[in-house]
């Protein structure tokens, strides 16, 4: 088989709309003026565009672009990482409430070469957008940060309105595809995040298309759960560059609606599952559902108790 063949085609489904209106070129010259990085540019994100220009919604990586992770499913760069902006959180503050956003997606590249794994300026972030944006609800979307409870502790002490982590893909996967994460500490990162801030929601993404079984995926959702995840984003892998995993296959979207449909039946508040899907999509609409949710448990809850 030739090269050209070994290489899957696109399906029509996944076609990205390109738009660079006035908030798409807006957008991108404030985050330039600020010395930002979006993880929507660094990632090569499918939806930037319908982020950008159509919804004005950004995910702000703080920590640098260079990551101490070479993870082979991931378009951001690996490297050694510069030294710490400590006016970093302000920046992202500053451009929170110009923005006027409702809600705000702040992650960043791993950073295995500080103690706390970058907890301290994710912390720093949440207190700064809450002091200029105080409606702002805040989701962060931190590495495993080693693995360290400390570390959890100091940003969850920080008080996010969600927490999201991602596991990225199935078990048995995991060891090809993420680089010095593994499966189970991700899956202890998020239950101890949900024990150290009760009422925090946590949330998880998982990529498909490297080769995992329906089986495997349904496995992960349990597992999942199993660790009071209640969010949970799936969508296609996109192989970003020639030199990282290639995909196994194409899902369709009714493949999608199906593990949305299995998603939901085994309890999480809200689910998001699409081609395009991102663990950042429609993310101001995830934390909507999930209170709804939230608020029709403890509704029923009381009609019980009655």
């Amino acid at each position: 088989m030739s090269k050209k063949e070994d290489v899957l085609r696109k399906p029509e489904w996944l076609k990205i709309k390109l738009n660079t209106n006035e908030n798409y070129t807006g957008l991108k010259q404030m985050m330039r003026s600020q010395s930002l990085h979006t993880v929507c540019e660094e990632a090569r994100c499918p939806n930037i565009h319908e982020c950008w220009a159509e919804r004005r919604t950004a995910t702000f990586m703080i920590l640098g672009a260079v990551c101490t992770r070479a993870c082979r499913f991931c378009a951001v760069k690996t490297g050694l990482p510069t030294e710490l902006d400590l006016k970093e959180p302000e920046r992202v503050a500053e451009s929170v409430e110009t923005m006027n956003l409702k809600h705000v997606v702040v992650t960043a590249v791993a950073r295995d070469d500080l103690k706390d794994g970058g907890a301290a300026i994710f912390a720093e972030t949440i207190r700064a957008i809450r002091r200029k944006s105080p409606f702002t609800s805040i989701e962060v979307l931190p590495s495993d940060m080693g693995g360290v409870i400390e570390n959890l502790k100091t940003l969850m002490d920080a008080k996010p309105d969600i927490l999201n982590h991602n596991i990225e893909t199935v078990k048995r996967l995991t060891p090809r595809i993420r680089a010095r994460a593994t499966y189970e500490r991700s899956l202890e990162f998020l239950r101890r995040a949900k024990e150290l801030q009760p009422n925090i929601p946590t949330k998880s993404s998982i990529m498909i298309g490297l080769g995992e079984t329906k089986e495997e995926i349904i496995e992960a959702m349990d597992d999942l759960r199993t660790n009071n995840v209640e969010i949970l984003t799936i969508g296609q892998y996109l192989q970003p560059t020639k030199g990282h995993l290639k995909v196994v296959k194409y899902y369709h979207p009714d493949e999608f609606s199906d593990l949305k449909e299995i998603a939901m039946e085994k309890g999480f508040s809200h689910c998001e599952a699409g081609p395009l899907v991102r663990s950042s999509y429609h993310a101001d609409e995830q934390v909507n559902e999930a209170a709804k949710h939230k608020q029709a448990l403890g509704e029923s809850s009381q009609v019980k108790q009655a």
